[in-house]
């Protein structure tokens, strides 16, 4: 009989540490005895409910008369209970962006968010992708191995997202090492935060006195008047949001092109896409695996569940997506899965996510199409938190090959 994971000093399952790293799926079948959704800790003496059954998570995706975005309701925050140093605090504490708030002021900010995404021309994203991907994969095309998170899933969005704010080709290089920091699961994310943060302010001076085609341009000069507080978290939030998820889902649809003999089959054969690949790794591995964080706003119930008013409320997306509950024919083409979340905070950028993913994951299998996972038997481990679901390292194999055969000119404007 398998061991079940540890369980907290308060006796609930743990979505933090190595054991949930090494075994996300098992912790999700112990909160599944507590119902639709159960109690667990998301680090050490931090605390929330986690729902885990689809149909509930679609419920309070879409109840906002209930449930609020507001991270000031957080009771144990206020009251001084979350510890100052709690690593989840990044992605929970209140800011003024589109992911923190209600009403009239999510609908402002939402507004300016859309309108500036969907400003992003979907052939320069591509370009601007296939540019990036090229020029990592130059890095180590003669060498005959790499780390497909490290050396590409990783650092593929950041460069993307760096063209896309309007980062100086000369601090390009820095914005990337604050991101690095940023989504690292150590002591260095809250210095990458600041240096992010620091930054993005920088940038917002600059593009005021001279706009450009880019995202920072567009909000901080947006028809919603976004303060430049407001601009500036808005620029952290999609691509602090972007980044993780975005490497994440890359990294996921490699391995399985890699590794499932069917697709990987089909692949070579052309009768599969890489889109239908990423279908599946949405459904299997979603990248965000437990957030969605709302805060009912008084006491209630969810699907007879108690939901006490001020305490945070998970959507578990990894574990909705494998609900034993679901439809047993439900097809991976299907798109309920809630890898995207659902409901009013959706991510609003699935369109460039997806086309990001694509073109990251077709030029590198193009230009490497011979590699091969170093040890196609080994699962994964994935990077330590509870938030998202992506590997630590994904290590490759293939021929080695001259970096010439990929032109200066199919990487110009590209990366340092």
């Amino acid at each position: 009989m398998t061991t079940p994971p540890p369980l907290s000093t308060s006796g609930c399952p743990m979505l933090h540490g190595a054991a949930f790293a090494a075994r996300p799926n098992a912790v999700y079948e112990q909160l599944r005895t507590q119902g639709p959704a159960g109690w667990a800790e998301i680090a050490p003496r931090v605390h929330a409910l986690v729902v885990t059954n689809h149909r509930a998570a679609v419920t309070l995706l879409n109840d906002t008369n209930t449930y609020s975005k507001d991270s000031r309701l957080w009771a144990d925050l206020a009251n001084g209970h979350v510890p100052q140093d709690s690593p989840v605090l990044g992605m929970m504490a209140w800011r003024p962006s589109v992911l923190y708030t209600d009403a009239d002021e999510h609908a402002r900010l939402r507004w300016a968010m859309d309108d500036c995404i969907a400003r992003i021309s979907p052939h320069r994203l591509r370009e601007i992708t296939r540019r990036s991907a090229l020029a990592l994969i130059t890095r180590v095309i003669a060498r005959g191995q790499a780390d497909l998170m490290a050396d590409f899933a990783d650092m593929v969005p950041m460069l993307v997202f760096a063209d896309l704010l309007g980062c100086p080709p000369e601090k390009t290089d820095q914005m990337v090492r604050a991101c690095q920091d940023l989504i690292s699961a150590g002591p260095e994310a809250a210095q990458g935060a600041a240096d992010f943060a620091g930054l993005l302010f920088e940038l917002i001076q600059l593009r005021r006195a001279r706009p450009g085609q880019d995202l920072t341009s567009w909000m901080i000069n947006h028809g919603a008047a976004l303060s430049d507080d407001e601009a500036l978290n808005q620029l952290f939030c999609v691509t602090g949001a972007g980044l993780i998820p975005t490497a994440a889902a890359t990294a996921w649809t490699l391995h399985l092109l890699l590794r499932d003999d069917e697709y990987a089959g089909n692949l070579a054969a052309g009768t599969l896409t890489v889109r239908r690949a990423l279908d599946k790794a949405l459904w299997e591995r979603a990248p965000m695996a437990n957030f969605s964080v709302h805060f009912a706003r008084h006491d209630t119930y969810l699907h007879g569940v108690p939901v006490p008013g001020g305490v945070p409320v998970l959507i578990s997306h990894a574990a909705a997506n494998t609900d034993p509950a679901l439809p047993s024919g439900l097809s991976y083409d299907s798109q309920a899965h809630l890898a995207w979340s659902a409901g009013p905070h959706r991510c609003p950028a699935i369109s460039q996510a997806t086309t990001i993913v694509q073109t990251a994951v077709e030029t590198i299998l193009d230009q490497l199409w011979d590699m091969t996972l170093t040890d196609e038997s080994a699962k994964p481990l994935l990077r330590h938190g509870p938030f998202h679901q992506c590997p630590q390292t994904m290590p490759v194999t293939f021929r080695p090959k001259s970096a010439d055969r990929i032109p200066a000119t199919a990487i110009a404007g590209g990366t340092s």
